[in-house]
């Protein structure tokens, strides 16, 4: 049976639509953190630790049901947690000493040091089509950035350049972060990784606020104004989090940070339909080219097409000799097949 065409290939799509789904979560995450900011409330990890608990709950408690051992050592997943808190911690500090129109564009950052991770440790290949994908996205973010110059709406922090070291930094950690739990969702599996790191980071996170924010918390008015905002978030990163590991499963660390890329842009679609303010003509144009960026990123040709046809052929060769040679051997039948279907080839999952 042929393939079906390039542009019609069902991975192209679902990676397109959640990409898309999580960075309108991010988008949401991002006016709620205004929100919070706007009345005062400043505790960032605060913010992230009712996501965390979320996630231990949920995914913790399927994981004792099934009652599954845990494939991966928990120390890494310790590293996983802090690594995870820290970045968040760092960015949303940021914007305390620089500009949102600066956060934007270094948080760019992220793109090439995933890249370069991917291709050193998870042995991913980038052609020119990839590259010239990521340019695109880039380039319509940029044309952003001149929007807001030709606007004259940024406005500098206290103390940019601090601002801006911690958005490089944080970058940095997200690029780490995100690699670590693509390299973890496809050795182990989603359950697994949500539910450690939903312990590990609510442990460090209750720690990190015991120490630098529990004045901040007890100085906190708490009502509905508050509230509203603070359980959106934690909702929306929630959802976030359950979605990232299916992208990251479909099509890696790149494909997530370049169609994050566009939470800025739903960011500025809100800004016109809910608040009814004039935006620069360029965001449409810059909406448009990292749309037509992400599309260039995710597109397969023929050969890549027929080298993953391949691979999965020879895998399903390989499963059906070891399913042949099983048979034969007394004591072990269904059971033997059954989990060898529990942990899928690694070409079957290979982007």
């Amino acid at each position: 049976m042929a393939p079906p065409p390039r542009w019609l290939r069902r991975e192209v799509f679902v990676g397109l639509a959640l990409g898309q789904f999580v960075s309108l979560l991010i988008t949401s995450t991002g006016f709620s953190s205004s929100e919070l900011a706007r009345r005062g409330v400043n505790a960032p990890t605060s913010q992230s630790l009712l996501n965390y608990i979320l996630l231990a709950l949920v995914y913790g408690g399927t994981l004792i049901y099934r009652r599954q051992h845990l494939t991966i050592k928990w120390y890494y997943y310790l590293l996983f947690g802090i690594i995870d808190v820290e970045a968040n911690y760092i960015v949303v500090k940021a914007y305390q000493y620089t500009s949102l129109t600066s956060v934007m564009l270094l948080d760019c950052w992220s793109i090439p040091c995933v890249i370069v991770l991917t291709w050193l440790f998870l042995k991913t290949k980038y052609g020119l089509r990839k590259f010239i994908g990521v340019g695109v996205c880039v380039a319509g973010l940029v044309l952003v950035i001149f929007s807001d110059v030709h606007a004259s709406d940024r406005a500098k922090g206290p103390n940019p350049l601090k601002g801006d070291l911690f958005v490089i930094g944080g970058s940095m950690l997200y690029a780490v972060s995100n690699v670590t739990e693509e390299y973890f969702v496809k050795k182990s599996n989603r359950v697994e990784v949500m539910a450690m790191l939903g312990v590990f980071g609510a442990i460090i996170s209750g720690i990190q606020i015991s120490i630098l924010e529990r004045q901040e918390l007890r100085s906190t008015h708490w009502n509905a104004g508050a509230l509203f905002p603070f359980i959106g978030f934690a909702l929306a990163m929630f959802l976030f989090y359950s979605t990232v590991p299916i992208i990251l499963k479909i099509c890696g660390a790149t494909m997530l940070n370049l169609s994050l890329l566009t939470s800025d842009m739903w960011a500025v679609l809100i800004r016109i339909f809910a608040y009814h303010e004039k935006v620069d003509w360029m965001y449409f144009v810059a909406f448009a080219g990292t749309a037509i960026g992400l599309v260039i990123y995710s597109y397969k040709g023929k050969k890549k097409i027929a080298e993953e046809n391949a691979q999965v052929t020879e895998a399903g060769d390989e499963e059906a000799a070891t399913g042949n040679r099983t048979a034969q051997v007394p004591g072990v039948g269904d059971d033997g097949a059954a989990s060898n279907k529990e942990f899928p080839s690694a070409a079957t999952s290979s982007r």
